[in-house]
């Protein structure tokens, strides 16, 4: 389990989930399609391991990691880029993004979304982004350009998993292609289309929460 590093708040915030330098996805050339227990064709890894696929049999993209001593990653950010590994890890298990470790308070969990992310008044909210510990749910919400300085700041009692977002495959004349797709549009679990998807966010829907203001947290 990484240790929690004492001087986040100190510096730039660099999240546990954001990717870094040297880290790559695997090749095109890994994955093909092939017959699965239902008869159709699926798509799959050639030398499939433990963790590629999710507990519901989601195939996950593979990337390299760059981890310390510590167990943290390490290397110059990459911001605009979210660890599919980390990801995935902080919203299985409930773990901060910014340092990897329980997130849970009191009363529920600090889940952040940006401005044009997820509303109070949507009819269903859904998020990407893990949940953050009481400790640095402030310097993520001043810090991270996906913030904006503007987060909604939900504190949710329920948030059960949606789905994914990630590329879509198909077979061509030319062989295996991904798909165009803007990177958001999540696919819910037990979606047909999972079969030739290859997911690098999870999401979490929020079934029961509340809209609070960062100043309406306890001190560090």
């Amino acid at each position: 389990m990484p240790t929690r590093p004492a001087d986040l708040s100190a510096t730039r915030l660099v999240p546990y989930i954001t990717g870094r330098e040297g880290e790559h996805p695997d090749l095109l050339a890994s994955l093909h399609g092939t017959q699965g227990p239902d008869g159709r064709l699926h798509l799959v890894y050639r030398n499939e391991q433990n963790g590629d696929r999710d507990l519901r049999g989601v195939l996950w993209g593979r990337c390299s990691q760059n981890i310390g001593t510590d167990n943290l990653p390490t290397g110059r950010p990459r911001w605009r880029m979210v660890h599919p590994s980390r990801q995935r890890e902080c919203m299985e298990q409930l773990r901060c993004q910014v340092c990897a470790q329980p997130a849970r308070t009191d009363h529920g969990y600090l889940l952040l979304a940006g401005p044009d992310e997820a509303h109070p008044a949507d009819v269903v909210v859904r998020t990407a982004q893990p949940p953050v510990c009481v400790q640095h749910a402030r310097v993520a919400g001043e810090q991270c350009p996906h913030l904006q300085g503007r987060p909604t700041v939900f504190l949710a009692q329920s948030a059960p998993l949606y789905g994914v977002i990630g590329t879509p495959y198909q077979y061509t004349h030319g062989g295996l292609r991904a798909l165009p797709t803007d990177g958001r549009e999540a696919l819910p679990y037990g979606h047909p289309g999972l079969r030739w998807y290859l997911a690098s966010q999870l999401i979490r829907r929020l079934r029961a929460y509340t809209v609070i203001n960062l100043d309406d947290l306890p001190p560090d």
